[in-house]
């Protein structure tokens, strides 16, 4: 089992815990000796956004243990900023994560689970890949299109006894708050700025209040174990999955002034 983006937060949750359910398990970081050791988890130093890193890595684990039967692409990281202040480079370097490193993972993958004729994929998306979140839109963005890719891709390798599920959380508490990048133009005399500045309090408000990533983790655990998992599962606050579910049913008017209103933009 690979699970990416594995040195802190959900994925360390995941990994955590998955080696503790006696699974061998194999994480990936930039600088995996720079963590903890986690037993039952073994480190290896992928970047996603290198053909070449992706590769080495997956060549590793395969003359390791012969197979991959498990992949949790969970490699990620976010921006906040008005759409208007993201420059084009910032947007670029969004996606070369959180879609293109994604994409790397499984293109490295598929070939060894199709020999296999076996495999599960699990790419880690965000409630945010349902909902555009004002001054989270490029985040919200990588969100959409993993999404879409993993839907296509779900009905691609059925044939081959491959499996491709989706989670998507909601707020958690984790790093991922700390880590988050602000764009250079939020900070330039945007027109944006207080209500900018709202939002994102509101947003990181929520986040650190949110539950533990271990709930995320025994989630992983149940969705592994289904014989014919459904595409999406979705974790979290009852209010956040609620709104992805009532974005669906009621006027997008209306359900906008209801998002604006809550994150007072």
């Amino acid at each position: 089992m690979l699970i990416t983006g594995a040195s802190s937060g959900i994925g360390a949750a995941c990994a955590q815990r998955l080696a503790a359910e006696g699974d061998r398990v194999y994480g990936t970081s930039r600088h995996p000796g720079d963590e903890t050791d986690t037993p039952g988890v073994q480190m290896l130093a992928m970047d996603v956004n290198s053909d070449e890193s992706v590769t080495a890595a997956i060549e590793q684990l395969v003359r390791a243990e012969g197979r991959i039967d498990v992949v949790v692409n969970n490699a990620g990281f976010g921006i906040a900023g008005a759409v208007e202040d993201t420059s084009i480079e910032e947007a670029k370097a969004l996606f070369e994560t959180n879609f293109f490193g994604m994409l790397r993972v499984c293109r490295a993958v598929l070939p060894t689970m199709r020999r296999a004729h076996q495999g599960i994929i699990v790419n880690i998306s965000s409630l945010g890949g349902l909902i555009g979140l004002p001054y989270q839109g490029l985040y919200s963005a990588t969100k959409f299109a993993v999404e879409g890719m993993t839907e296509a891709l779900r009905m691609e390798v059925r044939q081959f006894g491959i499996r491709v599920i989706m989670i998507e959380p909601g707020d958690f508490r984790t790093e991922f708050t700390a880590n988050r990048l602000y764009v250079a133009g939020s900070k330039e005399n945007s027109a944006y700025k207080e209500s900018f500045e709202r939002a994102i309090n509101v947003v990181e408000k929520d986040e650190q209040g949110g539950s533990s990533p271990k709930q995320i983790a025994a989630l992983l655990v149940k969705v592994l174990a289904k014989r014919s998992p459904k595409v999406r599962y979705s974790v979290g606050g009852m209010s956040q999955r609620g709104a992805a579910v009532l974005k669906q049913i009621v006027p997008n008017r209306f359900f906008e002034w209801a998002l604006m209103k809550y994150y007072r933009v």
